[in-house]
């Protein structure tokens, strides 16, 4: 038995080598991808003055939504004192941290000048929505590097610092300000981030008072699915259970009436704005998208079936939700479903262009976009950074520090 386990941990050695081999090439290749489009501008990228978010805005909301366990757990069990869900709490700051970092390199890039990253800290224009996104979003990022340095300071790297290990506990003693803080930001932006689609009322099929409320929701049922989904892939790949049954079943259930209430609030935004009234403005767009993109497609099997009806129906049947095989595949379409709800948002709002938009005869489509191998460079990169680090962090630093038990 002791030869069938030390053959066992070589090969799982080795497997994570060659892993974090691959992973460290995409983000080379990432790296100079990036590098070339700062020298040479966004014109080598697809993105043009018509179409000026694509992939890489597409990344940044969805890695934002999908960080956004890291508030919905800190508050769970800090503010409400839900001590069950503490397996979960620093996991989900690890990878709210991830996501936002993430984030932050998807738009180093996007804006064209990331040197004058800080001029929305300067010059204010308090009657943008996106100017506070980006005031919360500095702040929350600001919030999950305090809640993440106590973690890495617990670390076997810092054994030797006593100083710092009494500042770590000091600052541990924060954290349910740090919890309460950080939710009230996180949910300022991420219902703004929705906001900003829907205040256009230029743009008929974004203009919905609803899209904040939807925003937030996907974001809540997306990133606590994100969190306990690779808390599972840990476990499983560790070979000892992280999270108990009861906590995994109960945080299912409630990701399933999460999700229940999204969609709920999505077919009926859809039924106001499309079954029910006629917009002009919105019917010429949703006409234009079923010719020229797969956007009926999109929204109704890949983010309405594969993305909500089946993870609800996975996480809400009780025989199913005991199963942990299913809520895996259930958890990973919810991840899949909030990445394609950002596409299918950012894209239909700019591929389709206002009636008073130069260039626009009748129903022809006069823009299209479709990322440049370049840009898929960079998303790769930046995904594998937050792969790698999370695998270096699982195996490195205190984020499990206890034993669920059976």
């Amino acid at each position: 038995m002791a030869d069938v386990s030390v053959g066992g941990r070589r090969r799982m050695s080795q497997a994570l080598l060659w892993w974090l081999l691959l992973l460290s090439a995409f983000f080379i290749a990432g790296l100079v991808a990036a590098v070339r489009v700062l020298i040479n501008g966004l014109q080598v990228t697809g993105l043009g003055d018509q179409v000026p978010w694509g992939l890489w805005i597409t990344h940044d909301l969805s890695a934002i939504a999908l960080g956004a366990g890291a508030f919905t757990f800190s508050a769970a069990v800090y503010l409400f004192r839900l001590e069950r869900l503490e397996p979960l709490a620093r996991p989900a700051v690890f990878v709210g941290f991830l996501g936002y970092t993430s984030a932050m390199l998807a738009l180093a890039l996007d804006i064209g000048r990331p040197d004058r990253f800080w001029h929305p800290l300067v010059y204010w224009n308090v009657h943008s929505v996106l100017w506070e996104i980006t005031w919360c979003v500095i702040l929350y990022s600001t919030v999950l590097v305090l809640e993440f340095v106590p973690v890495l300071i617990e670390s076997r790297w810092f054994d030797g610092w006593t100083r710092l290990r009494r500042l770590s506990h000091g600052m541990h003693k924060l954290t349910p300000f740090f919890a309460l803080f950080g939710m009230a930001l996180s949910l300022l932006h991420q219902s703004s981030l929705g906001a900003t689609y829907g205040v256009l009322s230029g743009r008929a099929i974004w203009f919905k008072p609803s899209m904040p409320i939807m925003f937030i929701l996907s974001a809540v049922a997306g990133g606590m699915s994100l969190t306990l989904l690779a808390t599972m892939i840990t476990g499983r790949l560790q070979g000892r259970r992280l999270v108990s049954l009861d906590v995994q079943r109960e945080i299912s259930r409630f990701i399933g009436y999460v999700l229940l209430a999204y969609l709920y609030i999505k077919l009926w935004d859809w039924a106001a704005t499309t079954y029910y009234s006629y917009n002009p403005g919105i019917a010429d767009a949703l006409a234009r998208l079923q010719v020229t993109t797969p956007y009926t497609l999109t929204f109704w099997w890949w983010e309405i079936v594969l993305g909500g009806v089946i993870p609800a129906a996975i996480m809400l049947y009780p025989p199913l939700r005991r199963d942990s095989q299913a809520v895996m595949i259930g958890l990973a379409l919810i991840v899949m479903a909030v990445v394609v709800n950002r596409w299918n948002v950012t894209l239909s709002g700019l591929v389709v262009p206002p009636e008073w938009s130069p260039g626009v005869l009748g129903s022809v489509v006069a823009v299209s976009y479709f990322p440049t191998g370049l840009e898929v460079l960079v998303s790769v990169g930046i995904l594998a950074y937050a792969l790698l680090g999370f695998t270096l962090g699982a195996r490195y630093l205190p984020i499990y520090k206890k034993r669920a038990s059976h």
